[in-house]
């Protein structure tokens, strides 16, 4: 189906979040006549939280302790956020904490009432806690984590404290599996890079753009949702979501449409000259 007005708005809110640790968001009480409808304050996705409390904690939880014991003083729910950076990409707070070796907001977490996962417990050094959730459920070692950061990659962060656990991972040898990717040269690249979907301006757009690291990403309505990983023939699939296929057609001039396919066919939109 082409990218319409009405077709892109309806499956753009899988794609829009950020794949990169956004700034702080300002944060309103719920009190106040700004957050919603009715001098009452409520917003409008009450009763659930709201999106831009559960998206800047995840975010201060990659760095900023501070911060995120402010946000947990003032809403002690958010301690258990969990946010989709974009195609199904989910990331808890504590997942945040854990692949970036951030212990001290973990530990904070876990002392608010988070909940342990393997990943968390991999990154601080909790060995036996790693076993036993392995000898539970054989084959968790395999699955990764959020951004497809492998449970290996969470031991290593944890620095000195987790070398055990780094030791008894090494150990299985299946700890660190990623998608094969397919390498892209700097031609194949630029052939990918352009905006999809309506030329008229107000209607939705898909852009391809490189970034600081020379990835590939995909944006939409000029937010980042993700880095695009190869998985050959200009196939591709976002960083944190490999079982998403995003698809490039080339009709000989270049790569005039893409497709994207999250199991079922989610949209296709054409290059916008």
């Amino acid at each position: 189906m082409e990218l319409t007005r009405r077709g892109f708005l309806g499956a753009a809110p899988g794609m829009c979040a950020a794949a990169g640790v956004l700034g702080a968001v300002s944060l309103s009480r719920a009190s106040g006549s700004d957050d919603g409808p009715g001098s009452d304050g409520v917003w409008p996705e009450f009763p659930h939280q709201r999106p831009e409390w559960v998206r800047e904690m995840v975010g201060v939880c990659h760095r900023d302790v501070d911060r995120a014991r402010a946000l947990l003083d003032e809403h002690p729910a958010l301690v258990n956020a969990t946010w989709d950076w974009g195609f199904g990409d989910w990331e808890t707070a504590l997942g945040a904490a854990a692949h970036t070796g951030r212990r001290n907001i973990a530990e904070l977490l876990l002392e608010r009432g988070a909940r342990l996962d393997i990943f968390a417990a991999a990154m601080l050094g909790q060995t036996e806690t790693v076993k036993a959730m392995i000898a539970a459920a054989p084959g968790i070692q395999r699955n990764p984590g959020p951004h497809g950061i492998t449970l290996l990659s969470h031991a290593y962060a944890g620095g000195d404290a987790a070398s055990q656990t780094v030791a008894y991972l090494e150990s299985l040898g299946d700890v660190d599996i990623k998608p094969k990717i397919e390498p892209l040269t700097d031609e194949q690249k630029r052939a990918c890079i352009g905006r999809f979907g309506s030329p008229a301006p107000g209607e939705g757009a898909v852009e391809i753009a490189i970034n600081r690291n020379e990835d590939l990403i995909i944006k939409v309505n000029g937010v980042q949702a993700a880095v695009l990983r190869h998985a050959g023939n200009h196939v591709f699939f976002p960083a944190g979501a490999p079982a998403v296929r995003i698809t490039f057609t080339n009709s000989g001039s270049g790569m005039d449409s893409l497709a994207i396919v999250d199991n079922v066919p989610v949209l296709t939109a054409t290059r916008i000259p």
